[in-house]
């Protein structure tokens, strides 16, 4: 479904921050989330709103990502570890470990996008969402 066009090399995309590749991580996560409540039900968007909150934050994310922890390579363990370690600040209506750990899936999420990797985000992001879904 997400194609990048333009992926960079592993090498060029370990160059951007963690911060920064959760910021494209976080857009890319957003994005799979809406798609997916929208092929299951066509709702009014207020509801897809509402549906779309349990999935995308950071509580949401940092439950979810239990599921595919252990399913992550040794590389992509080290990406999400960067961005969880990061100096990102947490909301002040989220736990900051929850934060965290949301921060280091967006990282994972937006490396895997630059890198061109669209199928194993896709099965990242299938085991993530079943497992939300079945809460």
């Amino acid at each position: 479904m997400l194609q990048n066009e333009h992926p960079l090399s592993q090498r060029e995309a370990l160059q951007y921050s963690p911060l920064t590749l959760a910021y494209l991580g976080d857009g890319v996560y957003e994005l799979l989330v809406r798609d997916r409540l929208i092929r299951r039900k066509n709702c009014p968007n207020g509801t897809l709103h509402r549906e779309a909150l349990h999935f995308v934050s950071a509580a949401g994310q940092s439950d979810g990502l239990e599921a595919i922890l252990p399913l992550l390579t040794e590389e992509e363990e080290t990406l999400f570890k960067r961005g969880r370690n990061s100096d990102a600040v947490g909301h002040r209506n989220s736990d900051v470990i929850q934060y965290k750990r949301a921060t280091g899936l967006e990282t994972l999420f937006g490396y895997l996008y630059l890198t061109g990797q669209a199928d194993r985000l896709t099965t990242l992001f299938d085991v993530l969402y079943d497992t939300l879904s079945e809460e």
